[in-house]
């Protein structure tokens, strides 16, 4: 099948790349004429496990190219994916000024019948939007459909999220449009739902906000635990066995960030405030997980006798391990509190320093968490890399210059580092 993909983020070009890892002809457009000419060159925009191999592979079979020339992609193709940005405004709106000018670059170009599908996060009611775009933007009259495919990937997993998906969800406007997009999706022999397409954009938002109301929820009872003295580790086991509640996203921790979570639970408050609704539960989600930081930097202020003068190591800036991605980072939280409060900060992280030091300029970055380590006051824990699992503890008990560490992600075990010699503060336990 020919495809075009509009957007090279990391929706967009992993699945560009997965749909000519298929077999299928895949143009990826994107509108800024240095990232195309550096995919071209197999330079990535993006970190993410086996991507650049694939679209390195790709690229050789001839089933994968880049362009800007979005007129040239819509005329080549069968079905055109929307893969753009749609951040958030300041009220929690999504700004979807992409999705407007993808949506009337395609009616400018069309000139036989295409599947238009949103694949971005887009807010019920996007899809009218989009063909109603589409239709104002036709040179003449021509046939088209809209259909909504919400993507599921996760940062860091998002080839193997994409290959093997726990579902599949189509919102079409008839079953024939529908199986057109079956047709695309059926090598993966994956569970596929079909609904009309407003449902098909509620589901996605509707699931990153319960995912979010989980993690909130378990750090509010890390709360109560490290109230009480209960473990909040062994609280998690005991929930996560009952096949209702599930062990999914019940890691207790400094609370949710990236690109996915922290926008779409604001969307959604404000799509259900747009329709006469207050979603009340989301609205303390969304409290608990800014809660999270103030929290944490005041345990650390306790314990340290103040900030001021005090060498602080981070280790892990990125939102999450196996990415670069520091949107919504609660390494650039913790990292602006401390700066601001007279503490001199260090920090490494095995991908995101790059992208930090754009935003975070006044950082002594380090090329190791030893380096990061050395003559520091304390170290925080916020991102749970595997390398850091592994550190050896003695070494870095002998260069600090004072023995504490602040464990964001509760990686390690209590009883261990109080016998290696540590100060020692998790969450919940």
């Amino acid at each position: 099948m020919n495809i075009a993909v509009v957007g090279t983020g990391y929706v967009g070009l992993v699945t560009g790349a997965v749909f000519a890892d298929l077999g299928n002809d895949v143009i990826c457009v994107d509108k800024i004429p240095q990232k195309v000419e550096n995919l071209n060159k197999n330079i990535m925009p993006i970190y993410e496990p086996g991507l650049e191999e694939m679209v390195l592979r790709n690229r050789n079979d001839g089933r994968l190219t880049f362009t800007t020339d979005l007129t040239e992609a819509v005329r080549h193709s069968e079905v055109i994916f929307i893969c753009v940005g749609t951040p958030p405004k300041s009220n929690g709106e999504s700004d979807l000024a992409q999705v407007r000018d993808v949506a009337a670059e395609i009616g400018q170009a069309m000139d036989h019948y295409i599947v238009v599908v949103n694949k971005s996060t887009v807010p019920v009611g996007t899809g009218d939007l989009v063909r109603t775009i589409v239709k104002m933007n036709q040179k003449r009259e021509i046939d088209f459909d809209v259909v909504s495919n919400p993507e599921f990937l996760r940062e860091g997993s998002a080839i193997s999220d994409t290959l093997f998906p726990d579902r599949i969800v189509i919102g079409a406007p008839t079953r024939q449009v529908a199986m057109k997009l079956l047709e695309l999706y059926a090598p993966l022999e994956r569970p596929m739902i079909i609904t009309d397409v407003y449902s098909a954009e509620i589901i996605k938002y509707a699931s990153n906000a319960f995912l979010a109301t989980k993690i909130s929820f378990i750090n509010s009872i890390a709360d109560i635990c490290e109230n009480t003295g209960a473990n909040v580790t062994d609280v998690i086991k005991g929930m996560g066995m009952d096949n209702r509640i599930g062990k999914g996203f019940l890691q207790a921790g400094l609370g949710y960030g990236g690109s996915c979570f922290p926008k779409d639970t604001l969307a959604l408050i404000y799509t259900a405030s747009q329709h006469g609704e207050d979603m009340k539960i989301l609205k303390a989600v969304v409290d608990t997980n800014e809660s999270r930081i103030p929290r944490f930097i005041g345990r650390i202020e306790k314990a340290l006798g103040g900030l001021q003068g005090k060498t602080i190591g981070i280790l892990g800036l990125a939102f999450k391990p196996n990415t670069d991605d520091i949107r919504f980072a609660k390494s650039l939280e913790i990292i602006q509190y401390l700066l601001e409060n007279g503490a001199v900060v260090k920090a490494y992280d095995p991908i995101a320093m790059d992208n930090t030091k754009e935003v975070c300029p006044d950082v002594e970055y380090c090329d190791s968490s030893m380096a990061t380590a050395k003559d520091c006051d304390a170290i925080v824990i916020v991102t749970e890399w595997n390398e850091f699992k592994l550190l050896n503890f003695q070494k870095l008990k002998s260069i600090m210059k004072r023995p504490v560490i602040f464990d964001g992600r509760n990686m390690y075990d209590p009883e261990r580092m109080k016998s290696v010699g540590f100060e020692y503060y998790s969450i919940g336990r």
